[in-house]
């Protein structure tokens, strides 16, 4: 049984479980991909970023190290 909630409502849930509200919406949004529209701009911006990566594969950092950089500024 589905449930909804009031703002007041998900205001007095603790953040463990408002995150894993959140959750729960993201996977549901995430299970119809289909019906996420792409905007003109935010098509062009991917298929920019798409063409860079072509062009220059070596390009950029990895993940692991933006994650690195993130940790250290903290």
């Amino acid at each position: 049984m589905e449930r909804s909630f009031t703002s007041s409502e998900i205001k007095k849930l603790s953040v463990a479980e408002r995150i894993l509200l959140v959750e729960e919406i993201w996977d549901s949004i995430t299970a119809e991909p289909e019906m996420m529209e792409v905007t003109a701009s935010q098509k062009k911006e991917l298929d920019q970023r798409l063409a860079n990566l072509k062009a220059g594969p070596d390009q950029g950092r990895s993940w692991e190290e933006v994650k690195s950089d993130l940790k250290l500024t903290k």
